[in-house]
Formats: C-alpha cells, sequence, structure tokens
C-alpha cells in the first residue's frame, strides 16, 4: 500500500515538478501542465498517459490500474489504486505521464535523447 504523502512524494521526487491545487485536489505540474493528480477521497493517483501506455498499463490488472471512466479516460487519463499498486509500478506510471507532458528539451536533459 503507498500512503498519499509517499504518493506526493514520488510525483514531487520527478524533475522540476511542482504541487498546485487544482479544484479540490492537488495536482502535480510540468511547466504548468498537470500530468498527475491524487484523489485522496477515494485513494487513486490520476495519471496522464497516452491511450497505447494506458492500454499496457491496465493489462497488469485492472483492479490496480484502470481507465478514468468517461471522455477522459478514452484519452489515457488513468487512475492508480494506491492501496494495490507496488512503489515500482507507480514510480513508472508517474515517470511515463511526466514524459508524456513535460517539454522534449527537458526530458532530454533529464532522461537522454533516447528518451524524448
Amino acid at each position: 500500500m503507498i500512503t498519499i504523502d509517499q504518493a506526493r512524494k514520488a510525483a514531487l521526487s520527478l524533475p522540476e515538478t511542482e504541487e498546485k491545487p487544482h479544484f479540490h485536489l492537488t495536482s502535480f505540474r510540468i511547466k504548468n501542465k498537470i500530468f498527475a493528480t491524487i484523489h485522496a477521497d477515494k485513494y487513486y493517483m490520476m495519471v496522464k498517459l497516452s491511450p497505447v501506455d494506458q492500454s499496457v498499463f491496465c493489462a497488469y490488472n485492472k483492479d490496480v490500474i484502470f481507465p478514468v471512466p468517461g471522455g477522459w479516460g478514452r484519452q489515457g487519463a488513468t487512475f492508480i489504486n494506491l492501496k494495490k499498486v507496488r512503489k515500482a509500478m507507480l514510480i513508472d506510471a508517474l515517470t511515463t505521464a511526466w514524459k508524456r507532458t513535460a517539454p522534449a528539451k527537458l526530458i532530454e536533459k533529464y532522461f537522454g535523447k533516447e528518451n524524448s
């Protein structure tokens, strides 16, 4: 089980990430673009993935990682159940969402040219 504080620290461990409120949620942003939010009431984290990345992560276990219901989910918004996810998978999903959202120059700066 991942606590809300552990999920927050995992998101903030990514380069140049800022934590800001987003309505009633806590959001994590790179260059002011949201790549993840915490839904503390459900003990979920939402990450913004591509539809392809979403299908890969969701193939693991739909009780752990699953699309957000509705249109946002069809665009790649993905819930992660913090009560069931392993830390390594959470970090992998957060990193994938960060890379999808960050500008190419930042991805290259922190992860190398082959990851941009």
